[in-house]
């Protein structure tokens, strides 16, 4: 009956909502396609679902061709979450949104609908932000990050971008240099910059 409510949810109200804003549905993923990305949710229910809890997530992703390019990869039309270039869970994107939502005997399905949508409505948002490659190594680099880092050196210096290269792995060094693994990173990017013909300075 709770797996019905939430199957009940995702075609009532997720669905239009999402389609609205150009998102089409394919299994548990809305999938949207303009000319450089791929954006994406996908609704993943949790592994210790029961009779009386039906648990999911909302993954959030966005794939983009020029950076599947920079990896090697195929380009994909219909990516999956783990095969987007950035990924995030609502929760972490969204204040009001819980990590993962729950469907009990008591929940108020009104209650996590609107909660929902409102934070699915954020997340468009911020979408709209990101139009390009480059917007999602802009902001793995901003963080730091090391999540991307080498497509990220690599997108940057194909550019010609060297002065944000290198401020990115400034940045990256003084967020990670005391890592033991920091060396085997160090020694990845130095080989790519020298690839695009960059001196590596390491002071």
């Amino acid at each position: 009956m709770l797996q019905q409510l939430f199957n009940d949810m995702i075609k009532q109200d997720v669905k239009p909502f999402l389609s609205k804003h150009g998102f089409a549905k394919k299994s548990l993923n809305f999938l949207k396609s303009t000319e450089n990305l791929i954006y994406m949710f996908n609704f993943q229910k949790s592994a210790g679902n029961a009779a009386d809890n039906v648990m999911f997530y909302v993954n959030c992703g966005i794939y983009a061709a020029e950076l599947a390019q920079i990896q090697s990869r195929e380009i994909l039309t219909a990516p999956k979450e783990a095969e987007c270039h950035f990924r995030a869970r609502i929760g972490e994107m969204v204040e009001s949104a819980p990590d993962r939502f729950s469907i009990t005997p008591e929940t108020n399905m009104d209650d996590v609908s609107k909660t929902l949508l409102s934070g699915l409505e954020e997340v468009i948002h911020f979408y709209d932000t990101m139009t390009s490659a480059r917007s999602i190594v802009d902001y793995y680099t901003s963080g730091p990050f090391l999540h991307l880092s080498e497509e990220s050196f690599h997108l940057l210096l194909q550019s010609n971008d060297v002065v944000a290269a290198k401020h990115y792995w400034k940045t990256l060094q003084e967020k990670y240099g005391t890592e033991k693994r920091w060396t085997i990173f160090e020694n990845k990017y130095r080989a790519i910059f020298h690839k695009y013909g960059v001196e590596f300075d390491k002071r």
